[in-house]
């Protein structure tokens, strides 16, 4: 493959040198590097994501091979550590916008999916001090809003392990979309706040198994319940402090090996298969962070500083956003005859054996972006 179409040329194309310099003057980083510049740092870590480089040993090997200016590993690990991570989530939050679909505002209720979660990535006690998990260990969360029906991140932030993921909710929320959520972030008082705020963020969030159900009134219904649905109830959460203010909808259904599953919602009217339904769909935030961490890099910490840390992350996930719009782009170019899945482009791509058709694609991708 020509190197006009690595994922480090393409990126030079969509994210230019220039797009970086307000950034940096927001965040008041002076670059006084010549050798290497803090977009040959941004080439880097994208190109040791894609290609799952080992660290920047490995990295500072491998990296002249793909076009990038070669420099030293301990060159690379102090740029690293010295770049404020907010510039590659700024970057990040751009590639967003650049290759998702935008977001058409929804009057009433919404209909499109906001999956939430976190994922941890662990290392050992002494490599990250910062951010000590209890036992033996250390790591950090990414805390993550996926949109269900195209699987496009929508909004991303960073804490250590500790830190609980109720933390980080509100900084993932939108009213346009319907939270979707799992047993972490079922408090009631987030509830009763979801339901009384201006533009009411409408949510299924799995409850705890012990929570208490208080005056639970039986829905409506004229006919049996389909599949594994159970109740569907109508009820106030909680007890004592923790008692919701405002009642709220329960379906309870049964998980394939019989344990009960408790969903809480504002969702009026759909019927308890489809609260159901909606719930299940959050199994694809768990397949998107499987993916991130075998074909991302994502596990494989470099560097042990939060600028490290967490600039590695960030630009691993702007990749992902790239090669997803890519792939899509592509496949709706190429003939059908020619087209592939997401683990095929993924993999051909990595190892520079595209067929002709998607060469060609690729050459020309970053128009698709432009045009948008």
């Amino acid at each position: 493959m020509k190197k006009s179409t690595s994922i480090s040329n393409i990126l030079q194309l969509v994210i230019p040198e220039e797009k970086l310099r307000p950034i940096l003057e927001e965040l008041n980083y002076i670059d006084v590097a010549r050798k290497f510049t803090v977009y040959d740092l941004f080439l880097f870590l994208a190109e040791a994501a894609f290609q799952q480089w080992d660290g920047y040993r490995d990295g500072a090997q491998r990296m002249s091979l793909q076009g990038q200016r070669a420099v030293n590993y301990s060159t690379l690990s102090k740029k690293a550590k010295e770049v404020p991570f907010s510039l590659f989530k700024r970057l990040l939050k751009l590639m967003i916008g650049l290759c998702n679909r935008k977001a058409k505002r929804s009057l009433g209720i919404p209909k499109e999916l906001l999956i939430v979660d976190s994922t941890t990535i662990s290392v050992g006690q002494g490599r990250l001090p910062w951010a000590q998990i209890k036992g033996r260990k250390a790591g950090v969360k990414l805390h993550v809003g996926l949109l269900g029906d195209s699987n496009e991140l929508h909004k991303v932030t960073e804490t250590p392990a500790v830190q609980h993921d109720l933390n980080s909710c509100a900084f993932l929320l939108d009213s346009q979309y319907i939270l979707v959520a799992d047993r972490a972030y079922g408090k009631h008082k987030l509830f009763d706040s979801y339901q009384e705020k201006k533009e009411r963020q409408y949510f299924v969030i799995r409850l705890k198994d012990n929570t208490t159900l208080v005056n639970p009134v039986p829905r409506l219904r004229n006919r049996p319940f389909e599949g594994s649905i159970e109740q569907d109830l109508t009820c106030q959460l909680g007890k004592v402090k923790a008692l919701s203010k405002n009642q709220f909808r329960v379906v309870i259904l049964k998980d394939p090996k019989g344990n009960p599953v408790i969903l809480a919602t504002n969702l009026h009217w759909h019927s308890p298969e489809a609260i159901a339904d909606i719930y299940k769909k959050r199994w694809q935030i768990e397949v998107f962070f499987r993916w991130i961490k075998q074909h991302l890099n994502i596990p494989k910490l470099f560097g042990t500083t939060e600028n490290a840390v967490y600039g590695q992350l960030y630009v691993a996930l702007l990749v992902y956003v790239l090669l997803k719009f890519l792939f899509e782009q592509g496949n709706s170019t190429v003939h059908v005859s020619a087209r592939l899945t997401f683990a095929e482009f993924d993999r051909l791509f990595t190892l520079q054996k595209l067929p002709v058709e998607w060469k060609i694609y690729l050459a020309h991708a970053v128009d698709f972006i432009n045009r948008k």
